[in-house]
């Protein structure tokens, strides 16, 4: 099973190489494993420290979805079979899967994300800390996690403060799904191209005399992108985010949840979009929305590893209590749509309840992700 993630090399005109890795699961639309994190994280190391790699790229199989988020429905399976706290199959997935997150947001080399398609969840927190992250008009980005009674993770606490006029937070209490043009505007694309622009992308950088220096292959990178964006012009497509900027920063700077969800839940909007990130938040989880909702609170000073810390205590208890094996069953098991969550109203939720999910479920000096600085 070493075909979940497909790895090749390719020369260019200097003799260097490039490194190329491919989520290789096109029927489960690239759903992140722990297979595949453990695929990944020695071979992207071992790329960043061959003196010969000059970049690496990262995409997914098929032309649907880069990564469409981390395999739930196993993590599922996992909790109904074992009650444990920490849960031993979550706490290994969760904390791998960030350590990789974190090595992609520190890597030393340009590393070059193709994000066409599907990007949600997991796969967005591959994207999000890659030094370019590539779009295309196909692109679609969401961190849905509300509908499954989660949080936006791996590094979300991080990158969604680090949105413009809050729409993080926006984003973070109702999964509203964003295309090419709003993740340039939101921080999580860097260029937009072509939808077919792979081959010419590859074809490029195989030509390139690579600098010595790491910053000035960043900056050569970044050059080859620029010029390939010239002709995707004409099909970004039109910001659902932009027009709505005032908007968003008006709904979330009302200074409370409870205010926010008065104002998503009875308020007209005609824009559609608006419409429905509003419908989204009605039906999503009320526990999941009071969590982001304190995340966004206790996170806004973190540095990066202090808040993958945090997320991995938040994942562990959002996986031991009912919401998100509820979230999932309701979504994408038995597929009724009909969640019954632990709690039915914000305002019914003990503030003990949204503060227990922040309480390390071990010793303050023997956290499993100490080591990130």
């Amino acid at each position: 099973m070493h075909d979940a993630v497909l790895f090749e090399e390719v020369r260019c005109a200097d003799g260097k190489r490039l490194g190329i890795a491919t989520l290789n699961s096109e029927k489960s639309l690239n759903a992140l494993t722990l297979q595949m994190i453990r695929l990944l994280q020695p071979q992207l190391a071992a790329w960043e420290a061959d003196p010969d790699i000059a970049a690496v790229l990262l995409r997914g199989a098929g032309e649907k979805a880069f990564c469409a988020g981390g395999d739930v429905r196993a993590l599922r399976e996992a909790l109904l079979s074992d009650d444990s706290h920490p849960q031993p199959q979550a706490l290994e997935f969760f904390r791998e899967e960030y350590t990789l997150d974190y090595h992609i947001h520190c890597y030393a080399k340009p590393l070059i994300v193709w994000g066409h398609g599907i990007v949600m969840g997991g796969g967005l927190g591959l994207m999000a800390g890659a030094s370019h992250r590539v779009a295309t008009s196909a692109t679609r980005i969401a961190m849905p996690e509300i509908t499954i009674g989660l949080y936006p993770d791996v590094a979300g606490s991080w990158f969604l403060q680090r949105m413009p006029a809050r729409v993080g937070l926006f984003l973070g209490l109702t999964g509203a799904p964003l295309n090419a043009h709003d993740a340039l505007i939101c921080n999580l694309a860097d260029h937009v191209l072509a939808t077919d622009a792979w081959p010419q992308l590859l074809e490029q950088l195989q030509q390139q005399y690579w600098d010595a220096d790491a910053a000035t292959r960043h900056a050569q990178v970044s050059a080859l992108l620029s010029q390939l964006e010239q002709a995707a012009r004409h099909s970004l497509p039109a910001s659902n985010v932009q027009p709505n900027l005032l908007t968003i920063h008006q709904l979330m700077s009302m200074g409370d949840l409870a205010s926010v969800a008065d104002a998503l839940g009875t308020q007209q909007f005609d824009d559609d979009w608006l419409a429905s990130a509003a419908k989204n938040f009605r039906h999503g989880c009320p526990v999941s929305a009071a969590v982001t909702w304190e995340i966004f609170q206790r996170a806004r000073h973190l540095s990066l590893a202090e808040a993958l810390r945090m997320e991995l205590i938040l994942s562990l208890n959002f996986c031991h209590k009912p919401d998100f094996r509820e979230g999932v069953r309701a979504l994408l098991v038995d597929k009724d749509r009909q969640p019954q969550w632990h709690y039915r109203q914000l305002a019914d939720i003990p503030q003990d309840w949204v503060d227990s999910h922040f309480v390390a479920p071990w010793p303050a000096d023997q956290h499993p992700l100490a080591a990130l600085r």
